[in-house]
């Protein structure tokens, strides 16, 4: 399935990827501080080119497992990072999600506010039971962001993954569709 209707929230639109977007995507994936937690290191402008094109490549995809949306600015339509998901297994319905944003929009509640649509469309759209998503131990903003989603950390895997040249825990973090469900219908000002 290819989502042709950007997710909408009050200050972004989650769009799928453009060719071209690279060029805006380059800045933030050859930031040192941006991707030290992530599984990749610096990107080249090639290799930021190529990323978008395997994006647009899984997007077209039958049935669709990888939605990796840009997450674009409502006012002036400015990309500013991305945010997406995987579906790990069809048949159990569970997603892994992901996130990054340019650092000069760190601090802003833009991560926060485009996995919740992120979130939102996984549960209410393709009926997920399970989303969950990880992090280094050593980004709490990343585990903050897992938090106000409503996940709850189930693990703390001790030197899991070994990137960029050394062994790294992993913090685990999950919320169910009936918890989604029940944060959904509760007031706002109770979440």
């Amino acid at each position: 399935m290819l989502l042709t209707t950007p997710l909408s929230t009050p200050r972004l639109l989650l769009r799928e990827f453009e060719e071209e977007d690279w060029r805006f995507t380059h800045p933030y994936e050859s930031d040192p501080e941006v991707v030290r937690y992530q599984s990749h290191g610096v990107r080249t402008p090639e290799e930021s080119r190529s990323y978008i094109r395997r994006v647009m490549d899984l997007a077209r995809e039958t049935p669709r497992s990888v939605y990796d949306f840009a997450v674009v600015l409502r006012d002036g339509h400015r990309l500013i990072g991305r945010c997406g998901m995987r579906i790990t297994d069809f048949e159990q319905r569970e997603a892994t999600v992901w996130y990054v944003l340019d650092r000069s929009r760190w601090g802003q509640g833009y991560t926060s506010e485009a996995a919740q649509a992120l979130v939102d469309f996984g549960f209410g759209t393709l009926g997920l039971h399970r989303m969950w998503a990880d992090c280094d131990p050593r980004n709490p903003a990343s585990a903050r962001v897992m938090q106000k989603l409503g996940m709850r950390q189930e693990a703390h895997f001790r030197e899991n993954m070994f990137i960029k040249g050394e062994w790294c825990d992993s913090l685990i973090y999950a919320l169910l569709d009936r918890e989604w469900r029940a944060r959904v219908s509760a007031p706002a000002d109770s979440r």
